[in-house]
């Protein structure tokens, strides 16, 4: 069975966000990675897992984001049965 990504390749990629020294390069980085919609599509799944995260309901989020109601339950799929990404963000930008 092929897999969905070539994992070494993801691998360097890791690296490289992980080598990135500040929130500016971060921010260049991807910049020149994604296209506009690609951002735009990350920035709204992530604020879809803050906004989980603090307890507002699915109305409120779509509202908020714009986001359909699927991309929103696959969010809180992420949150509730994934690798725990977006917890361990989430729980270190908290201030």
């Amino acid at each position: 069975m092929k897999e969905k990504y070539d994992k070494a390749h993801a691998k360097l990629l890791y690296k490289g966000i992980v080598g990135l020294n500040s929130e500016k390069e971060c921010e260049n980085f991807f910049e020149d990675l994604c296209t506009i919609s690609e951002l735009k599509s990350m920035i709204q799944r992530f604020m879809v897992a803050k906004l989980l995260k603090e307890g507002v309901v699915y109305s409120d989020i779509v509202k908020q984001t714009g986001a359909s109601t699927a991309t929103i339950s696959r969010v809180n799929k992420c949150i509730m049965y994934g690798t725990d990404g977006y917890n361990k963000v989430l729980e270190r930008i908290k201030d």
